[in-house]
């Protein structure tokens, strides 16, 4: 075989610099997306923020407009709660919009149907509304909001972790220097939740090192100081497991009734509390009534009674100390109800112009890099210049395509705006494709971390996606509206007597609805439902 030459002709597909800005933009969360423009504007000086100036220009020729638009359109109103809204509206008028100033926020973000959303906020609080709606609250309202935001930065700064609780108590106690510090030592090594997970033995080991002598003496000290950390409010801290939790709260609810003389029946339902306490957790867990009766050699009915006030106990004493850093998500579309007629409602989507960041070109440096175009020592500067050209037309694509997209959304899953979960209807990645002329894969990027505020709260853009189920009638119904069905009847079940899986399926095909037991079992452990054993009332 020898060498030779020869010419082929193929087609493969390259993805330019600005496709592949495009899609990296179009899947970050809001988050991602505020990260990313700092970057820019840090790399790039032909990349700048619109200054204020301008956006209070814009800002004002808005809010004119709206405003008149909106008195016009409440005025053709014949229902006494709109006009009565409308003249509330306009006698102290919300702060305008943050204008959008790429002027691609088309198709619902401004107009009457902004202005008409704020009349019926009212009527349409949901869990989500009163997070995005602040700026159509009267003055009054808002003063109030800013003092109750005050008072909760107050309260978080004035926060008492379970650890400074437990040494401010440790400074009451008349002890040395090395039991002081014994007890100092075991209150840093509990948990968040008051729980010391480590034996003492191996906390002196780590401080004696391989002297054993002394890992003798430390655990000693331990042993004197845990009983000393178990002696603090709140009861049941520095226990090493459950069932001593449960026994430390019990023993000081028994003191407490000592000393404040409680009936004897009382102090026996205690005293058999912490015989059930003794027994393994497991069949406290499962409410093995019969066999705790028989280990415990008590009543049934008494030991229900004890078990119920057991169930009343905190398993986790450092509950209540825990600082939980709320994550708040901020949505990236908002949904407003602009109109309720007589069986006819509509719904706004516009973006939130909160997460939508003002850029435009640097007019200065432009300017100048104009004027020395044919230069060819500013190549490099014409680059940076088309990038920051690029990175602003990508972002706002990124905002067109996630408000179609949520658009789209809204006009098939319009009852559930107005019904809830249970009139979701069955919705695929496909069917927002095929309707808006995109792949799969970029309407999957859309959904994926973006937010949408509606009346009935706030939710991720994959949540209106579900398969359907099979009913009688040869449609289908939406996964999310079955499991909402199940929660209804779990919800409205008999404690002592609760819904099986098998039953659950029984009366969902008694609404029409096709679903196997397994499927149900799925979706109630998706729902975080307990089984049946778990749910049963004592």
């Amino acid at each position: 075989m020898k060498p030779g030459l020869s010419l082929r002709v193929s087609q493969h597909l390259s993805l330019t610099p600005q496709l592949q800005q495009s899609i990296q933009l179009l899947q970050l969360s809001t988050l991602e997306l505020a990260q990313e423009v700092e970057q820019m504007l840090n790399d790039n000086p032909f990349l700048e923020r619109e200054t204020e100036g301008e956006a209070d220009a814009h800002e004002a020729i808005a809010a004119s407009a709206n405003e008149s638009l909106i008195a016009d359109e409440f005025r053709s109103e014949n229902s006494e709660y709109q006009a009565q809204a409308a003249s509330e509206f306009i006698a102290e008028p919300a702060p305008a919009e943050t204008p959008q100033t790429l002027e691609w926020n088309t198709g619902g973000n401004d107009g009457p149907d902004d202005g008409d959303a704020g009349g019926l906020d009212g009527e349409w609080g949901g869990e989500g509304s009163s997070e995005w709606d602040i700026s159509a609250a009267p003055a009054a309202k808002g003063r109030q909001a800013d003092d109750e935001e005050n008072d909760a930065i107050s309260l978080a700064c004035e926060h008492e972790s379970l650890t400074d609780h437990l040494h401010r108590q440790a400074l009451s106690l008349h002890l040395g220097a090395e039991d002081r510090a014994a007890l100092s030592f075991l209150i840093e090594s509990l948990n968040d939740d008051g729980y010391l997970e480590e034996p003492l033995a191996e906390l002196a080991a780590g401080l004696a090192g391989g002297d054993l002598e002394e890992r003798e003496e430390l655990e000693q000290r331990f042993a004197i100081a845990l009983k000393l950390l178990q002696s603090l409010e709140p009861a049941g801290v520095g226990a090493r497991d459950l069932a001593e939790c449960l026994q430390l709260q019990l023993r000081d609810l028994l003191q407490q009734a000592e000393d404040e003389g409680t009936t004897p029946a009382r102090l026996s339902l205690l005293q058999l509390a912490q015989s059930i306490c003794a027994q393994p957790m497991d069949l406290l867990a499962r409410r093995d009534v019969r066999k705790l009766a028989g280990l415990c050699g008590a009543r049934e009915e008494a030991l229900r009674e004890a078990m119920a006030l057991i169930a009343r106990l905190e398993p986790r004493p450092g509950r209540r100390f825990a600082n939980v850093e709320r994550q708040i998500v901020v949505p990236d579309v908002i949904v407003r109800p602009v109109r309720a007629g007589a069986g006819r409602v509509e719904f706004a989507v516009r973006l939130n112009p909160d997460v939508m960041p003002q850029l435009k070109v640097h007019d200065v440096y432009a300017g100048v890099l104009r004027r020395h175009r044919g230069e060819e020592s500013h190549g490099l500067l014409q680059q940076r210049l088309q990038e920051a050209r690029w990175f602003i037309k990508n972002i706002q694509q990124r905002f067109d395509t996630i408000l179609r997209v949520s658009e789209a959304i809204v006009e098939r899953q319009k009852n559930f705006f107005v019904h809830g979960e249970l009139a979701m209807r069955p919705l695929v990645l496909r069917d927002i494709a095929d309707a808006l002329g995109l792949h799969e894969s970029t309407i999957s990027r859309v959904t994926t971390a973006k937010y949408m505020a509606t009346p009935q709260g706030t939710f991720e853009l994959k949540y209106f996606f579900g398969s359907g189920l099979g009913t009688e009638t040869g449609g289908s119904a939406s996964s999310t509206a079955v499991r909402a069905l199940i929660k209804q009847f779990v919800d409205a079940e008999d404690p002592r007597k609760p819904l099986s899986d098998a039953k659950l399926a029984d009366m969902l095909k008694e609404q029409g609805i096709e679903c196997a037991r397994r499927t149900v079992a799925k979706y109630r452990e998706q729902l975080k439902i307990p089984t049946t054993t778990l749910r049963k009332a004592l």
